[in-house]
C-alpha cells in the first residue's frame, strides 16, 4: 500500500502480522476490485505456496476489522478493495465486468438520506452504476 506501513496497520487492527496478510493487502492496494482467484494467484506469486483457505481466512479477517471492503455487484463474484470508510460507489461495465470507483457527492450526501429510514441509523449506502466502459464502447463502435 503506497506510503502506508502495512505491518503497523495490521497491528493497530489487533491482527498479527503474517506474510499472507501483508501480501493480500499489497495485492489489493495494487489491484483494486480483485476477485478471490486473482488475489490467490498474485499472493502465490509474491510469497510462494499459500492455500486457498488461507487467503479466504485472511480476506475474512481483514474485512471483519474494516481494512478491506467486500463488494459483489449483481451477477458477479465477490471482489475486494482497500478503499474503506469513505462511502464511495462503483460503476460496472455490463460487457467486460470492469469496475471503477465513483466518489459520493461532496458536502451534503444525498445518497445517505433515505426517503424513509425505518428508524435505522444509516452510515453507508451502496450505489452501483451500470454501463459500458470506454474500451468496450470503442470495441462495439468499431
Amino acid at each position: 500500500m503506497a506510503g502506508i506501513d502495512v505491518e503497523a496497520l495490521l497491528r493497530r487492527s489487533a491482527l498479527r502480522v503474517t506474510r499472507p496478510r501483508v501480501a493480500v493487502l499489497t495485492v489489493l492496494s495494487d489491484h483494486p476490485h480483485a476477485d478471490t482467484d486473482s488475489i490467490i494467484q498474485r499472493v502465490r506469486e509474491a510469497v510462494g505456496d499459500v492455500s486457498h483457505q488461507a487467503v479466504y481466512d485472511v480476506l475474512r479477517a481483514l474485512t471483519a476489522v474494516g481494512l478491506v471492503r467486500r463488494i459483489q455487484p449483481a451477477g458477479s463474484v465477490a471482489r475486494y478493495e482497500v478503499r474503506v470508510g469513505d462511502n464511495h460507489h462503483h460503476v460496472v461495465c455490463r460487457s467486460c465486468g470492469s469496475i471503477a470507483d465513483v466518489d459520493c457527492a461532496v458536502g451534503h450526501t444525498p445518497c445517505l438520506t433515505a426517503s424513509d429510514d425505518h428508524g435505522f441509523v444509516i452510515d453507508q449506502a451502496e450505489v452501483t452504476y451500470w454501463g459500458t466502459c470506454p474500451q468496450c464502447a470503442t470495441t462495439v463502435a468499431s
